[in-house]
């Protein structure tokens, strides 16, 4: 028998559900549809449900709107049968059903991000600790203390054991092969940019070496010092050298590719700044393509660095693409439909509904309440006193009479502001949510058990 799935809905969603489900094609079980008797889908609650639903349930599922705040598991316990939250907006059902047969597991990642602070040795023990703990909030695994050419660290081995004492891990990377032995002395895991000729610093000290060609570019050079550490029971990391564009960029891809065909077991890092740092381009994009690179290869260690002020979101951009090129790799799959954390500026299907469409609910709305939505065509404000279409957020101010009411006009000032940068950008709008900037920005955790406080728009429309 096939699976029986029955979603709750509200007055005015319950003919763009059922629409959207008939047009669905097969979609591999039984579906039906509950009017559980509020004007707003998302207003439903806990109590409205339990109070609402007829017993027994004649499904094997019961899906909620994504916007409902409600506790499923307290819902499940007293109907008896499991409760799912599906997505926000009802056009994505065919895509949540797709997906939910494998699953979307983000949680799952097989690269190290080393963090590096690259002006350590000029910052005060405190400033290095204040921002380790920021790096590690945003998915660093790895501290590098990075030292400046010239410049003394004689904080060295104090910035180590605290950062070790807090449960970092460390590494340093630095052109003075004394800063080195004492950062490792102190207890840094790791060394970077050793070559064949300094491996003898990770042998004294039994600090994981991380080795770079000498002279730069030049991949034999890497392969002695790899063949040198194996000899000497080293476990080194491999580092080709990422350069910028113009600078032998393509020529080193090339390197990463060969040596992983020479060293197929080899553990590998690459240092992405050069590229995220070094292009005035939105680092999230360009991360992605380079651990599409990584994943392809299987390098499992990577060396951000977060200094620009155009990559200030790039440690999050890493963890996020480690975790999507990881899923993706999993499934045999590009790395597509696996969350939208490095969909800042514009998504894939912007627009849930046409102009037709909204127009069609608009007709059936019968309150003073404003409704804002955005289409192809523009920004979409309707409420029983008419419905008004505009590109520009500025032009719609005489049009809906909320003169008299400066907290109403205030608050849909705000709202079609939002409207209409995400017009723009081509993002998608709900109304009294915030614009999903990916991992750009952090995102508010919302208790999704409990309903929010209504808004102008809402009031009254609960029951």
């Amino acid at each position: 028998m096939a699976e029986r799935i029955l979603l709750l809905t509200g007055h005015l969603a319950r003919p763009r559900l059922e629409a959207v489900l008939a047009g669905a094609g097969e979609l591999g079980f039984a579906w039906s549809v509950l009017d559980i008797g509020v004007k707003v889908a998302a207003l439903m609650t806990e109590a409205i449900i339990l109070r609402r639903l007829p017993r027994p349930v004649q499904a094997d599922r019961i899906i909620v709107p994504g916007r409902c705040r409600a506790d499923l598991n307290r819902l499940a316990g007293e109907v008896g049968v499991p409760f799912e939250r599906g997505p926000d907006e009802l056009r994505d059902l065919p895509a949540y059903f797709g997906k939910h047969g494998r699953g979307l597991d983000l949680t799952r990642h097989d690269m190290r991000i080393f963090a590096e602070i690259v002006d350590a040795s000029a910052l005060t023990v405190d400033a290095i600790l204040a921002r380790a703990r920021a790096m590690r909030a945003a998915g660093a695994d790895v501290i590098d203390l990075g030292g400046l050419p010239d410049t003394p660290f004689p904080h060295l081995e104090e910035a180590v054991r605290t950062l070790a004492d807090e449960g970092f891990s460390v590494s340093v990377d630095s052109a003075n092969t004394e800063e080195l032995r004492r950062g490792a002395r102190a207890g840094a895991r790791f060394l970077l940019s050793l070559t064949e000729r300094t491996l003898d610093i990770a042998a004294e000290t039994g600090a994981r070496p991380v080795l770079i060609p000498e002279p730069h570019g030049d991949l034999p050079s890497l392969l002695r010092a790899a063949e040198a550490a194996e000899r000497r029971g080293i476990a080194g990391i491999l580092d080709p050298v990422l350069d910028p564009i113009h600078f032998g960029f393509t020529a080193s891809l090339g390197r990463y590719a060969e040596l992983r065909r020479h060293l197929p077991d080899a553990e590998i890092l690459m240092g992405t700044g050069n590229l995220t740092e070094l292009t005035d381009a939105d680092s999230a994009g360009t991360t992605a393509m380079l651990l599409g690179v990584c994943s392809e290869l299987h390098i499992r260690n990577l060396l951000v660095v977060q200094v620009s002020p155009h990559t200030r979101r790039t440690i999050q951009e890493h963890d996020a693409a480690r975790r999507i090129m990881f899923a993706a790799r999993e499934e045999g799959s590009v790395p597509k439909d696996f969350g939208t954390a490095l969909l800042a500026l514009h998504e894939r299907k912007p627009f849930p509904y046409v102009p037709a469409e909204i127009a069609e609910l608009a007709a059936q709305v019968k309150d003073d309440n404003f409704r804002i939505e955005i289409a192809e065509d523009g920004i979409h404000v309707y409420s029983r006193r008419g419905h008004h279409v505009a590109q520009d957020a500025f032009s719609l101010s005489a049009k809906l009479d909320v003169g008299a009411d400066g907290a109403h006009a205030f608050y849909l000032g705000a709202e079609l502001a939002r409207a209409e940068i995400a017009w723009r950008l081509g993002k998608r709008f709900v109304q009294d949510e915030p614009l999903d900037w990916g991992c750009a920005v952090d995102r508010v955790e919302e208790d999704r058990t409990r309903l929010r406080e209504i808004g102008h728009t809402l009031r009254g429309t609960s029951d």
